[in-house]
Parts: structure tokens; C-alpha cells; sequence
């Protein structure tokens, strides 16, 4: 029982901590509701024109699974690479195998969509070029000035989910 006793105590007072961070947080946390202001996403002073989405796209999980699978053979290969010269030919198959099953679903993953962000390229040849009068424009709620760039419409800027 001895040699237990330190774990013991050492979750006794994790679970204290935990504890007393929560009665700490509460108690400090401020009272008041936050405004619409803290509670808008903040995009770098940029007003932000459509609604952030509500959940993550499946492309966010699959970018994570290729993170941890290639995390996951980096791991494997260190302890391959230093007995390799005992493994000899069953080691190099052995590698090879499973590079070949890693290498697979990376092939799945992309094959997916797991690398393709952001919009469409076709959706960014219609966006005029950004300005300081147009974002100060569009923050006003006003038309942009029509001298920003010739050949751009004098409306405000069409950002991806308004009407052109």
C-alpha cells in the first residue's frame, strides 16, 4: 500500500485543483452579458458579410486524419529505423506495407476533398479588388466610389454569398 500512496495523493489533489479552478471561475467570471459586438466574429476590422457556419466542414476532419496518420508513422519509423539492419528483408517489406497502407488512405483522403479549401475559382474572377474606400463603403452601408479601378461596378462589393 505504500507504493500506491503517492498516486493516491497525486489524484486526490488533481481532483482538488479541478475543483477549486471551477469555484475560482465562477466566482471571478463577470457578471454582465456580453455585447453583439463581442460576440461578432472578428475578422481583422473587416465587417463580416454572411454568417459564420454553424458547424465545421467534413473537410476540417479529414485534414486532422491526415495529420495523425502521418504523425503515427513518423512515430513507427524512428524505433524501424533503428534496428533496420537486424530486421533485414522482413523489416524492408514490413516498411514497405505500411507505407502502402498509409500511403492508400492519403490517396482516399484527397480523393475526398480533403485538401480543396476555400471557394471555387470561378467565384473569385466575379470579386472586385478590395480597397480601403470599399471596405470603408461597406462598412458605412454606402456604394464604394466608382474611381476605384476601371472596369469595376460602382455598387458595393459582391463578396461570396451576395448578389452581384
Amino acid at each position: 500500500m505504500d507504493d500506491y500512496l503517492p498516486i493516491l495523493i497525486l489524484i486526490i489533489l488533481a481532483f482538488l485543483f479541478a475543483s477549486l479552478s471551477f469555484v475560482a471561475s465562477a466566482l471571478l467570471a463577470p457578471r454582465k452579458r456580453p455585447t453583439a459586438a463581442k460576440i461578432a466574429p472578428y475578422e481583422c476590422g473587416i465587417v463580416p458579410g454572411i454568417d459564420p457556419p454553424t458547424r465545421f466542414p467534413v473537410r476540417f476532419y479529414l485534414v486532422a486524419m491526415i495529420f495523425i496518420i502521418f504523425d503515427i508513422e513518423v512515430v513507427f519509423l524512428y524505433p524501424w529505423a533503428v534496428i533496420f539492419r537486424q530486421l533485414r528483408s522482413f523489416g524492408l517489406i514490413e516498411v514497405i506495407v505500411f507505407a502502402a497502407v498509409v500511403f492508400v488512405s492519403f490517396v482516399f483522403l484527397v480523393g475526398n476533398g480533403a485538401l480543396n479549401w476555400g471557394p471555387s475559382k470561378r467565384l473569385l474572377g466575379a470579386m472586385p479588388a478590395r480597397t480601403s474606400s470599399s471596405t470603408i463603403a461597406r462598412i458605412n452601408g454606402t456604394p464604394a466610389p466608382s474611381a476605384a479601378e476601371p472596369g469595376t461596378p460602382a455598387t458595393s462589393p459582391a463578396g461570396p454569398g451576395r448578389a452581384a
